[in-house]
Order: C-alpha cells, then structure tokens, then sequence
C-alpha cells in the first residue's frame, strides 16, 4: 500500500500524516467531550432511547460546515439512487440532530431508528441489530478544525451517512439483508466475512452510472458515482474517487483485499447498477452460513482499524 493511502489528513489543507496526529485523536479538550458521548454508551440496550445531548454551537457550526460542503458534492459525486434518498431523508442541514428527531420520520420510511453506540460496534451486535430495524449511531461530532475528514465514524457519518440509506427502501433492504445472515451465524470468523462485505459495499461502494460526460467530475455527467456512507460523509473522499483503484463488484475480492479504517481507500468495488449490488449481496448473503467461507475458500486479510 503507497505511502498515500496509509496516511490520514491531519490538517484543514489535508496534509496527510498519521492518524495519531489528527486533532480528533490528540486534542485533549476535543477527546474529553467525546469521553463524555462515548461512556453514555456504556451498558445501553439496542432499541433503549438515545440520551438526549446538548450540543455546542461549535458543534452545530461544524455539521453545518459539513452538511453545506457535502450537498454539494454529493450532486457531483454520488449516484441518482444516493441523490434520491437524499431528498426523503430527514436530515437537518442546520444543526446537529438527536438520534430520535431522525429515527422518528425514518421508521415510517423503512422502519429503521438508530441505537447508541459509543464508537466500533462488535459485528454480531452491529450487524445483527439491521434484522430487526436498528442501526448503531454515536453522538460525538468530528473535530471542528477538519470537518471535511474524521479518522474514525462520528455522528455525521452515522445520521448524515447512513441516514440517506435508511431513508430509502432499496437500500434499508440491504441493511436488513446483512442483519438477517448476521443472525443465524455463529461464529467470529463467519461474521468477520461478511462485515468486510458490508464495508466494501454499504460503507465504500460506488456504482457506474451512464451520462454524458465521463469520470467522476460532473453532477450530470456519467462515469463512478458514490453509494457507500463512509464516501458520502468525507467530503475528502468524494474528491478523490478519480484516484481509486475501481474493481468489478466481487465478494471474494473483498474478502481477501485489506482495508484501513482511518485512512482513505485505495481501491473500491463497483457495481454496475442497484439491481446487480442487490442481485449480488442476495445471491451472497441469503445462503451463507458459517462453513460457507471454508467451502469458498475464502480467507480474509487483516484490516486496519487504527
């Protein structure tokens, strides 16, 4: 992996450097707040009332800053489906919405509420809790002095991100695909296949869409177009799709390619409409099982979570 896609932006101007050098990870004052929405978290049952958060106009500034700066890449970057969702989902643009003020008009949309969570969400919770309706969500915003890029998945990523999905029925169906196979497995290595599925696909997917220009530069142009949540909340990522490494949509690839969490992606999986990423993930999904992996030969990598 080059020196560029193992590094982090750590700056406004997006110099990269290590992870551990981003704001988010080393401002003490920013890091005790977070402490503060992370231990919230702390013995919360799926399904139980987020607790309310009184959020900080610095907080409010920053979604602001990053609501405004993704609309508008998303009209650039995302896919018709993406930019669909977008306008049932009901995601305010000018403050930082509670879990229950979002979750309340998604559940009519496609029965879906978020959950509390206080940062990575083991798989057979994470997962298994779509089965039923509920998507894991922090309540912790991203540093307010480089809001277009978080090392790791704070409450823009989760209500902004994920919330445009849960808006949609096509997409929620996805969510909840993965949620049932999620449930009838058993096993860690099992579970761990699956999730690097969902990662290339619901957190990093993107799509081909047909148009009149090519690449990912133009809003009415074809070429690849963003599905995933993680690419429609970093501002940083939409901008760089043109230097991604596009594959054909191909779960044993996933399985066996690396990922960093904190870092941008090197390479992706496209699909070449919704209908064959759903086809795919169905045909995938709906019969595996805990030995499915062994009979496949699939053997996953290791993954990056720093």
């Amino acid at each position: 992996m080059s020196q560029l896609w193992s590094r982090t932006p750590v700056t406004p101007g997006g110099r990269l450097g290590p992870a551990a050098q981003h704001p988010g990870r080393c401002d003490s004052r920013y890091l005790q707040r977070r402490k503060i929405l992370v231990e919230r978290a702390r013995g919360h049952r799926v399904g139980d009332p987020s607790p309310t958060v009184d959020y900080t106009e610095d907080e409010h500034a920053t979604w602001r800053t990053v609501h405004g700066a993704l609309g508008k890449a998303h009209r650039a970057h995302a896919c018709r489906e993406v930019l669909d969702a977008a306008e049932a989902a009901p995601v305010p643009a000018d403050h930082v919405p509670q879990h229950a003020e979002v979750g309340a008009r998604l559940k009519p949309l496609t029965g879906f509420e978020f959950t509390l969570a206080g940062g990575f969400v083991e798989n057979r919770r994470f997962l298994g809790s779509m089965a039923r309706g509920y998507f894991h969500a922090v309540q912790f915003v991203r540093h307010p002095s480089v809001p277009l890029y978080t090392p790791e998945p704070d409450v823009i990523h989760d209500v902004f991100g994920h919330g445009i999905h849960l808006a949609a029925p096509g997409f929620a169906e996805l969510y909840r695909m993965f949620g049932r196979t999620a449930t009838r497995l058993t096993t860690p290595e099992a579970l761990d296949v699956i999730s690097r599925v969902y990662w290339f696909t619901l957190e990093f997917g993107v799509m081909a869409e047909k148009g009149t220009g090519s690449g990912t530069g133009g809003g009415t142009g074809g070429g690849v177009k963003a599905y995933g949540a993680a690419l429609l909340s970093s501002y940083g990522e939409l901008e760089r799709l043109g230097s991604c490494e596009v594959r054909e949509l191909d779960v044993r690839a996933m399985v066996a390619t690396p990922y960093r969490v904190s870092g941008y992606q090197p390479v992706l999986f496209g699909a070449r409409c919704m209908n064959h990423l759903a086809d795919t993930l169905a045909g995938f999904l709906e019969d595996f099982d805990d030995e499915t992996a062994d009979r496949l030969g699939l053997r996953p990598v290791p993954g990056d979570r720093s």
